[in-house]
């Protein structure tokens, strides 16, 4: 598999620029869906980057999934540390509208085994 392109700052803060009115809570700014794939995949890569590794997987779907955090690496089955959320959440934790900890509370992440949330350590990614 050939490695990812470095995602480019600039490139993360427009995507995330085209959907900020949505993350707002505007009513009329529902994004396009290009535009929200762009945000959440560009968002959830530069963590991978950040922290890169491969024991915690984060699932955004339908967008994307990525690996991240070092330690033992998950290669079959059911990985045992998952953070998974909607795109809304996953957004508004990217430019710190959300806190992890307050998006757990709420039950909007589901968050499984003992090292989920150490990317809560890498976040927001932008803030906007």
């Amino acid at each position: 598999m050939a490695p990812r392109r470095t995602v480019d700052p600039a490139e993360l803060r427009t995507a995330l620029g085209r959907v900020e009115p949505w993350l707002s809570g505007l009513d009329d700014a529902t994004p396009t869906r290009a535009d929200l794939a762009a945000a959440v995949r560009l968002s959830a890569r530069t963590l991978e980057q950040i922290a890169p590794g491969s024991s915690v997987e984060v699932r955004v779907p339908p967008f994307v999934a990525v690996q991240c955090v070092e330690g033992p690496r998950h290669t079959r089955g059911t990985p045992p540390n998952v953070v998974e959320t909607d795109a809304l959440t996953w957004l508004r934790l990217a430019v710190g509208r959300l806190t992890f900890d307050e998006a757990v509370a709420a039950g909007a992440i589901d968050a499984s085994g003992s090292r989920a949330g150490e990317i809560a350590h890498w976040l927001p990614l932008l803030r906007l």
